[in-house]
């Protein structure tokens, strides 16, 4: 089984955190949507991250999927999403709000980074950042102990945990600690576990060059 893709994309890091969570073994593709184009294409014509190739040579794409396959995988007792019911309907709530977020944020690092200072849309950057800053203020509310669903460590805990990791590393502005006090709890409490240091980003992990 190989994971491809590079673990500065939550979506990547948290199928790692999910992975490694579960116990399943895995190689690592690190290849990148920027610079490795031609070979991202020949594994998804997306050109988009996660995939995660099994051992039978079938490609999943599309985060959401793969882990919804890996959840299947282990079987209803130790998937991390709750398979029905009041708790599934929370869990998929949480997960759509932090992946919101995460597209959100995304949106606003690549405006900057691949536009010149004086083609940067600054409205467009406010609207993403008020749409981020409505979900994150959402998951801050919803989070009323150590985890969002039953006080147990879910999908929804690991998709907000890739989240604001990614906050931190590409967005440092956003001071979650001051402003989303649980939600930094949350990420501590997840950056503590040793299925997420397992799939922290690398220093080489970086943005392209313009």
């Amino acid at each position: 089984m190989i994971l491809v893709g590079q673990y500065d994309s939550p979506f990547v890091r948290r199928v790692a955190v999910t992975l490694h969570h579960y116990g399943i073994a895995f190689e690592r593709n690190p290849i990148s949507v920027f610079t490795n184009v031609a070979q991202m294409a020949a594994i998804n014509p997306l050109v988009r991250i996660p995939s995660l190739v099994l051992d039978e040579g079938e490609v999943l794409i599309d985060s959401a999927a793969i882990l919804d396959h890996l959840d299947e995988t282990v079987g209803p007792a130790r998937a991390l999403t709750p398979r029905s019911g009041a708790a599934r309907r929370r869990a998929l709530q949480v997960i759509a709000l932090a992946s919101g977020a995460i597209d959100k944020a995304g949106a606003q690092v690549y405006e900057r980074h691949f536009h010149p200072p004086q083609a940067v849309n600054e409205a467009w950057i406010a609207r993403c950042r008020d749409q981020m800053r409505g979900a994150l203020a959402l998951l801050e509310a919803k989070l009323g102990g150590a985890w969002f669903i039953d006080d147990r460590f879910s999908q929804a805990d690991i998709t907000t945990g890739a989240m604001i990791g990614y906050l931190k590393l590409r967005l440092p502005e956003i001071d979650v600690a001051r402003e989303y006090p649980r939600l930094a709890a949350l990420s501590a409490r997840c950056e503590a576990m040793a299925c997420f240091a397992a799939a922290r980003p690398s220093a080489d992990e970086v943005m392209p060059s313009q």
